[in-house]
C-alpha cells in the first residue's frame, strides 16, 4: 500500500516537526512540512500531496489567502485542505472537526488520534473515485 502524502503548513518549526514525526511513525503517511505561506505552491510542486493541513494564522501569508492561491490552482484545486487553528475552540470543532462555508477546521491542540481520524476521513475516495471503472476498449462482439 502506497503511502498517503501530508502537507503541513504552520510557521510553527517546532509544531510542524512534530507532527511530522508523530504521523510518520503509524507508517501510513510521507509528510512534509513547510513553515512560509507564500512557498506552499512551489512545495507542492515539489511534494505533490494528498491532503493539507494549514495553519489559519502566518505572519507572512494567512490561511486563508494561501488555501484560495491553492484552489485557483488547477493542478491543486482538488487537494482537501483542513484548517488547524486555535482562532476555533475544541467545543465549536468537537473531536473531528467542523465545517464552515464549505471550509474544514480542527482545532489547536490535536491529539494524534484526533489529526489521524481527520486524515482519514478526508482521503476517504468520494462515491465517483469508488466507482471509476477503466472504460473498456474491446470492441463490441459481432451479432
Amino acid at each position: 500500500m502506497q503511502k498517503k502524502k501530508i502537507l503541513i503548513v504552520d510557521d510553527e518549526v517546532a509544531f510542524t516537526r512534530n507532527i511530522k514525526l508523530n504521523l510518520e511513525k503509524t507508517c501510513k503517511y510521507e509528510v512534509y512540512t513547510e513553515n512560509k505561506g507564500r512557498r506552499v505552491i512551489t512545495t507542492l510542486k515539489d511534494c505533490k500531496a494528498d491532503l493539507i493541513l494549514l495553519d489559519v494564522l502566518m505572519p507572512d501569508l494567512d490561511g486563508g489567502t494561501v488555501a484560495s492561491r491553492i484552489k485557483a490552482d488547477p493542478v491543486f484545486k482538488n487537494i482537501p485542505i483542513v484548517f488547524l487553528t486555535a482562532t476555533v475552540s475544541k467545543r465549536e470543532s468537537g473531536t473531528k472537526g467542523t465545517e464552515r462555508g464549505g471550509l474544514f477546521f480542527l482545532a489547536k491542540p490535536v491529539t494524534l488520534d484526533q489529526l489521524i481520524d481527520c486524515i482519514e476521513h478526508h482521503l476517504q475516495p468520494t462515491h465517483d473515485e469508488q466507482n471509476n471503472t477503466q472504460p473498456d476498449n474491446t470492441p463490441p462482439a459481432s451479432p
